[in-house]
């Protein structure tokens, strides 16, 4: 079988595996049925194999076989970065935008108060920031290039370390003098608790728990307080003088440094157990305007 018509007879195979009819495929595809049909049959005749059979309850309802359905994922895969590489190829060698991401946290504490500086160096690129939790697929989504934070393996990307960074206790000035002097951990003890429900402490993630473990305060109750969704939201809270969050000094240290928060028990260091990437497919790894936002992420870096 020839490339374009392989190819044909692949994209025919996805389409009527997703539909589960020749119908639906052949309304995607603006062919007729027929068509579809027998480029799925051509390509079992090639494979020597069959790829479909009918369920017992629908005449007309295709279903993959075994081998079909564990093809389906690597197929589909495969078409999305075809037509990303489509897409890349209609844009030109010059295409200015950058599309970056991280997490809403990351992206409001650190990034965006920086971002300027990226800007002022790299005035030609045109930065599009998808801010999101879930971890994307670079390829299917057309990432660029992003921060992780975690332990440093994601599969299918290549991860450079960014920055380490501690876990510490912070409130506001204006709480610390209603509520304190706190001399040690131990004084937290009926304190009110920020918690931070975005992480997963299962990976690793700080929590409160934690830390009070760490630092040998285990009589304070660690699952009472004040519970919040987003981390830049928590930073904010403490800011407000709602209570004390358990910070991460990546997000935290702005704040720390302009006087909106004071960090508690600064003599007490407990490093996390993960840590800020810049991660990017490996296929990307040459792109100017990739390569120029990571060195400038890793100058950054070394400025904090």
């Amino acid at each position: 079988m020839k490339a374009p018509g392989f190819l044909n007879a692949l994209r025919a195979f996805e389409a009527s595996a997703r539909h589960q009819s020749f119908s639906g495929a052949a309304a995607e595809l603006s062919v007729t049925p027929a068509a579809v049909g027998q480029l799925v049959r051509s390509l079992e005749d090639w494979l020597d194999t069959p790829l479909f059979h009918r369920a017992a309850s629908g005449r007309n309802r295709l279903t993959p076989t075994e081998a079909a359905e564990r093809a389906l994922p690597d197929i589909k895969a495969g078409f999305d970065r075809l037509n990303i590489g489509l897409s890349r190829l209609r844009e030109g060698p010059r295409s200015s935008v950058l599309t970056v991401t991280m997490s809403p946290a990351f992206a409001a504490k650190w990034l965006l108060p920086r971002i300027e500086n990226f800007q002022a160096h790299c005035p030609e690129v045109d930065l599009r920031i998808d801010t999101n939790l879930r971890l994307l697929d670079f390829a299917a989504q057309g990432i660029d290039v992003g921060v992780r934070y975690g332990r440093g393996v994601w599969p299918g990307l290549v991860s450079e370390k960014l920055m380490d960074e501690q876990i510490y206790p912070v409130c506001s000035p204006d709480w610390l003098a209603v509520h304190g002097p706190l001399a040690a951990p131990a004084d937290l003890a009926g304190k009110t608790l920020i918690h931070d429900l975005s992480v997963d402490t299962r990976i690793g993630f700080a929590s409160w728990s934690n830390w009070l473990s760490c630092v040998g305060a285990t009589s304070v109750d660690a699952t009472r307080g004040m519970q919040v969704n987003n981390s830049a939201a928590v930073l904010q809270s403490a800011i407000d003088g709602q209570g004390v969050a358990l910070a991460r000094s990546v997000m935290a240290r702005d704040d720390v440094a302009g006087g909106r928060l004071v960090r508690l028990f600064p003599e007490l260091t407990v490093a996390s157990e993960l840590a800020y990437y810049i991660v990017y497919r490996v296929e990307c790894a040459s792109v100017q305007k990739v390569q120029a936002f990571r060195q400038w992420l890793t100058q950054e870096a070394t400025l904090v």
